[in-house]
C-alpha cells in the first residue's frame, strides 16, 4: 500500500493509503464508499466518471490519486450540497434520465461548464459535453437541461424551459 495521502474530496479532508497509480475513481468508490461517481470504460473515453479537480472536469477512471493529493476533487455527491443544484434541477424538470448510468459524469461536465462560461451557446454545450457518451441518447433532453439550468443560474426564471 502507498504512502498516506490527503484528499480534499467535496469541502471535506481525507487520508487515504493508496498506491500513488490508484486511480481516484478506486478510491472515490472502493477507499470513500463515495459510489455516485460511475465506471464506464476505464479509458477515460465515456465520461461516467468525471469529477472536478481544482473546478476542471477530468476523468478519475485514468487519474491517479497521486496527481489529487492535496488539490480540491469535487464529486456527484458534492455538487448540490444540501439541496439540488440547479443542474440536478433541470435535469429533472426535463426528465433526462433514462437508464441513469452516465448522469452523474454528464451532470459534471455541465456544471465545469456553465462555471467557466454561464451563458453558453448550443455549440459550446455540444463541445464541452462531446465527451461524455448516453446510450440511451437523452443528448437533446440534456442540452435542453442546460440552457435551463444556465437560465436559471443567471437568474433568468422567465426563459427557463
Amino acid at each position: 500500500m502507498g504512502s498516506g495521502k490527503t484528499l480534499t474530496i467535496n469541502g471535506r479532508q481525507h487520508v487515504v493509503q493508496a498506491p500513488d497509480d490508484m486511480p481516484l475513481l478506486w478510491v472515490l468508490r472502493d477507499l470513500l464508499k463515495l459510489r455516485g461517481t460511475k465506471y464506464g470504460c476505464g479509458k477515460g473515453l465515456c465520461g461516467a466518471c468525471t469529477v472536478h479537480l481544482d473546478g476542471v472536469a477530468v476523468r478519475s477512471c485514468v487519474l491517479p490519486v497521486a496527481r489529487a493529493a492535496g488539490r480540491s476533487v469535487r464529486t456527484i455527491e458534492g455538487l448540490g450540497g444540501e439541496a439540488l443544484h440547479p443542474l440536478q434541477e433541470a435535469w429533472l424538470e426535463h426528465q433526462v434520465s433514462q437508464c441513469g448510468y452516465c448522469q452523474p459524469g454528464q451532470l459534471m461536465s455541465a456544471a465545469a461548464l456553465l462555471e467557466r462560461n454561464p451563458s453558453p451557446t448550443t455549440e459550446e454545450i455540444d463541445s464541452a459535453m462531446s465527451g461524455n457518451l448516453c446510450r440511451c441518447g437523452t443528448y437533446p433532453r440534456i442540452r435542453a437541461a442546460i440552457r435551463s439550468a444556465a437560465d436559471r443560474l443567471r437568474g433568468d426564471r422567465s426563459s427557463a424551459s
